[in-house]
């Protein structure tokens, strides 16, 4: 199959091949390119380049070839919108977006790092009042920067308040576009995700009214505080630990999906989806921890409705993953243990007490370890004693 190296023109043919419901034998649908823009992906929740087509997209479709007039592949169809939302509207990964992934795994020897994002939360500036008290020229347009992730990598020269006049020399409108063809714009973030991390950069930036050229050596990725997939990890599993029958794990959107089902950003705790959308890791490896079930145990009789609750601190000490829960209560000296989580609830267990009964919940339940396989790989030898926490 030859791929086409251009993204196609709006109107332009295409044709779906595949094996949807409905059917056998192999299907064809044809329609036309209705819009090309800068959109979201259900299932990575990337904002990246997407085909929309008319041509019928069913279950099945995904994964299959869309071919261009001249029997190119232009693209793979991904997603359409249900029938009770719209009608004839299908979207296809073109292969630039295609072409990015498998360089990205050449670059990066056999690794998938991504497709860039700064880390950053703008402001469009089309309200003249807005610019004028930025210190903006008639002629100057850009994005007002309002957030920037701790972890990202331009957190070490962008500031709250500047104005993104450009990047990569390419002039970004008040509206957050950049030129993609003639008369064609799309959103400016398209630009840098068709970087590679690891790369430089270039912004120009107007900061207190002066104009200022800022040099980037290297992208990369920010920290993620909950991640929405688990397949970059070393075990590809959820993270758990396990302490007398109080069962804690990382906050993860399979996490999320498997607790709540799809709607989980309307089911969770109010709590939990705040936190998801609105914070940002602080430094690399910050985890938000949940209480996510209490098994029965003599030791947490009265904490059965305690489930599905973020886990605060840990005597007094603020949590920051479920790892550094692990060696709190491994070596801790304080008689009790003592759970803080979200809404002012506290859990408390005698500290000894607990670490012994560990083993008895797990035998009860049929549960094979207290810990997920990265957390037990350097967690304490059953028996030897808990390492100074001075010391650590």
């Amino acid at each position: 199959v030859q791929l086409s190296k251009k993204v196609p023109h709006l109107e332009e043919h295409v044709l779906c091949v595949g094996f949807p419901v409905g059917g056998d034998t192999i299907s064809v649908t044809s329609g036309v390119v209705s819009r090309v823009e800068v959109m979201t992906y259900a299932q990575t929740c990337s904002e990246l380049l997407g085909i929309q087509i008319d041509a019928a997209i069913n279950s099945g479709n995904s994964g299959g070839p869309a071919f261009n007039a001249n029997g190119e592949c232009l693209g793979m169809a991904f997603q359409s919108l249900s029938s009770d939302q719209a009608e004839n509207i299908g979207y296809v990964i073109p292969t630039v977006v295609i072409m990015h992934f498998l360089n990205d795994l050449l670059k990066h020897n056999g690794t998938y790092t991504g497709f860039p994002t700064l880390g950053i939360e703008t402001q469009t500036m089309e309200n003249a009042q807005l610019r004028e008290a930025f210190g903006m020229t008639a002629k100057q347009k850009g994005l007002l920067v309002n957030r920037i992730a701790p972890t990202c990598a331009v957190a070490k020269v962008l500031q709250l308040g500047d104005v993104l006049l450009s990047f990569d020399k390419e002039p970004i409108a008040n509206d957050g576009t950049i030129m993609f063809r003639k008369h064609e714009r799309v959103a400016f973030s398209w630009l840098v995700a068709q970087k590679f991390y690891g790369e430089p950069a270039d912004m120009t930036v107007l900061r207190d009214g002066k104009l200022l050229e800022l040099h980037l050596d290297d992208l990369h990725p920010q920290a993620s505080l909950v991640p929405v997939h688990l397949f970059n990890t070393k075990f590809q599993v959820p993270s758990y630990l396990i302490v007398a029958g109080l069962v804690f794990t990382t906050l993860s959107v399979p996490f999320l999906r498997s607790e709540f089902g799809e709607e989980w950003d309307c089911e969770a705790p109010v709590e939990i989806v705040h936190r998801l959308m609105h914070q940002r890791a602080e430094e690399k490896g910050e985890q938000l921890v949940v209480l996510t079930q209490v098994l029965a145990h003599d030791l947490t009789v009265g904490y059965e409705e305690l489930e599905n609750m973020l886990l605060v601190s840990v005597n007094g000490v603020k949590v920051k993953n479920l790892r550094q829960v692990m060696d709190l209560v491994d070596t801790t000296k304080d008689e009790f243990l003592r759970f803080a989580l979200h809404n002012n609830l506290l859990l408390v267990l005698k500290a000894e007490t607990a670490r012994k009964a560990t083993p008895e919940a797990l035998e009860k339940h049929g549960i094979p370890a207290r810990a997920s396989p990265e957390l037990a790989e350097d967690s304490v030898p059953e028996g030897a004693p808990p390492p100074n926490p001075e010391a650590a």
